[in-house]
This record gives structure tokens, sequence and C-alpha cells, in this order.
């Protein structure tokens, strides 16, 4: 026996079981919005735990873009900065994907995306946030500490060798010098020239801020992040991309692969932790200074 179409009976039933197998995001039709998070200091921290970098986000980031029935990828974004290197190269990537696979970017932004992690949210066609959500730091900055009276108290004695009249700059066992100083701080503006071109490349004509505002290195809130042109509207991911692609959208979170290694040395994949816990630790000095360094770099924005 046949349909109307002339298609047996018994094989349309069949092609609808089948359909029925097959997950709801592959079947054709269906609204995709692959979803990756971004969360981190940015860098390595120590060796024993390093930060988001393009080596560790890479794969997730390439699945992403290669999601069957991709509508949009959204980046989700929680992270204080770090590396400038690093956070240009992943900007790089995401921008280099969209291209390829001609799909558009959605920035969501939770706590906070500053400095690098906001270099990185530049990536996105819209950048979206929470009121309460931190957004900006565009400057660059860098420090260390002075330990040559210390030592002088202890009675050790600085015994450096170099080859190179600047090889030993800003060494933290010697007095500052100026002329080093000047050096390092021509390097940042140097730096910092190269982060405000790619937010004002990025952003373009959204940008509504002066520059002697915008690019201090200051940090705002969601409202006025908005107001200055460095974000486009309070939204969440949930929300906005209902109303974008409706309710049956599917935000498949690609997650990046945890192998047995990683599990046993305890560590998670680049780029896919948040905040480092002080619980817990074995007592290694890095692990120590790496939880310090990262609470510091979180502080700085109150969190």
């Amino acid at each position: 026996m046949t349909d109307q179409t002339g298609n047996p009976r018994g094989a349309l039933g069949l092609i609808d079981r089948l359909k029925a197998l097959v997950p709801e995001r592959f079947r054709p039709g269906t609204a995709v919005v692959p979803v990756v998070r971004l969360s981190g200091v940015i860098g390595a921290v120590t060796p024993l735990r390093p930060g988001m970098s393009l080596a560790g986000v890479a794969r997730v980031l390439e699945r992403a873009f290669a999601t069957k029935n991709a509508k949009a990828v959204a980046l989700v974004i929680n992270s204080p900065g770090g590396s400038p290197v690093q956070s240009r190269q992943i900007y790089l990537r995401i921008r280099q994907l969209a291209a390829e696979k001609k799909l558009p970017v959605l920035v969501f932004v939770e706590d906070v995306a500053a400095s690098g992690g906001y270099m990185i949210a530049c990536a996105g066609d819209e950048i979206f946030c929470d009121p309460s959500s931190i957004l900006g730091s565009i400057g660059v900055v860098g420090g260390s500490f002075g330990f040559q009276e210390l030592i002088k108290k202890i009675g050790v004695e600085r015994r450096l060798y170099t080859a190179g009249a600047h090889k030993a700059m800003l060494d933290p066992f010697l007095p500052e010098n100026p002329d080093d100083v000047a050096r390092v701080k021509a390097l940042q503006r140097e730096i910092h020239a190269i982060f405000i071109a790619l937010v004002k490349q990025s952003r373009g004509s959204k940008i509504t801020g002066a520059d002697d505002v915008v690019f201090t290195g200051e940090y705002w809130a969601g409202e006025t992040s908005i107001s200055l042109g460095l974000a486009d509207a309070i939204g969440d991911l949930r929300s906005t991309l209902r109303a974008r692609y409706g309710d049956k959208v599917k935000t498949p979170v690609i997650a990046p692969a945890s192998g047995m290694l990683s599990g046993l040395l305890g560590r998670k994949s680049a780029g896919a932790g948040a905040m480092v816990s002080l619980e817990g630790f074995s007592g290694l000095p890095d692990e120590l200074i790496s939880a310090l360094e990262t609470r510091a770099i979180w502080a700085k924005f109150g969190f």
C-alpha cells in the first residue's frame, strides 16, 4: 500500500522513527548556537597551573564553529585579563573562524571582561552584559618588587654577570634605574597603542566615549559600558538567543576534552576554569604563588 505521494506507508513510518533517533540539534531546520566558555586569567600563571591560552582553546573554538546547523557562535567570557599576546591571538582565531564559516559571534560577559578579557570580547559582532558586569580596563600594567635593601640587611651580596648593557634591566635585587623605567614605559605605550587600535577597529563608530576616558585603563559596570560603546546591550545568553532564534534554539556547550592525565594531575583544561580555590593545596610553593597571583588579578575588579 502507498500513501498519496506514492511512497510505501511502511517506509514513511520507518523514516519518521529514524528521524526521531537523530538528536534534535542535528535535524534540518533546527536553530543551533554552540556556546564556548572562556574563563580565567589569560596566559601562563605558573608552569603547573597555566591560564587561558590559544593552545588551550583553539580546538574548542574550531569545534564550535564547525557545529552543524549553527546560526551563530556564542562566547561566554569571564576574565580579568592577562597576557596581551595570548589575548590577541585568541581574538584573531575567533575572527578568522567567523570569517571562514560566515557565522556571527555573540559575546556574553559574566562577572568581568577586563583588559585582555575585553580584548577577546571585542571578537564579538555584538557584546551583551549584565548590569553588574565589569568591562574595560583598556591599558597595560606591569610591576615588580625591590629587594636590594632587604638583602643588605641580611648580609647577602648580589653577584650578577651579564653581556649586554640592559640585560639586567629592572632586576629586583638591584636599585631601580630611571632609564630602565623609561624603556619599560615606552614598551607599555607601544602595546597600549596596539590594544587601542584593536578596540577601535572592532567596535568602530559604536565607541562614543572620548579617547581620554575610554582608553585610560579605567573600567565600568554594564550600563555605563554601553553608554561608552564598549558593549551593545544588557542581556543574558538564554533570553537573548531565544528572542533572536526562537524558543526551540539549541545551545550546546562545547567543552574542552578532559584527558586521563589531566585528571590524575588534578588540573583543569586551560581556559575551562574560573577562579582558583585556595582549598586542597598539596603544599607546592608554585601552586600557592599561582593562587595568590590569580586572586590578586581578580581582586583588582572586586572579585
